[in-house]
């Protein structure tokens, strides 16, 4: 990534059009390629939702959609956290100091 420069991010899909792309790649009635080629997509991201579903649906181990989600907030809500605890602490250092200090 260049700084100052605008990054392209393609659009999210819709879910109801990855259920159905995932569908399509499990029916495995055309080759992946072409079947990528034909939703627009490419055949890496249609790969990786198929996984993705494989894991969400509990027929492969690994971190759902949900889990993964949740494991992101949780580690929002650590950091902010860690934030407010080092602010505590440098205010009581502050007070602690104000205290000893004659006036």
């Amino acid at each position: 990534m260049v700084a100052g420069k605008d990054v392209l991010v393609p659009p999210a899909y819709p879910p109801e059009f990855r259920r159905r792309a995932v569908e399509l790649f499990h029916e495995r009635e055309k080759p992946v390629a072409q079947l990528a080629a034909e939703l627009g997509i490419s055949e890496s991201c249609l790969r990786r939702w198929a996984a993705q579903d494989e894991v969400d649906t509990g027929r492969v181990e690994g971190v759902s959609r949900d889990e993964r989600s949740e494991l992101t907030q949780l580690r929002r809500d650590k950091r902010r956290l860690e934030v407010e605890n080092e602010i505590l602490r440098r205010t009581a250092a502050y007070i602690a100091r104000e205290n000893v200090l004659p006036k």
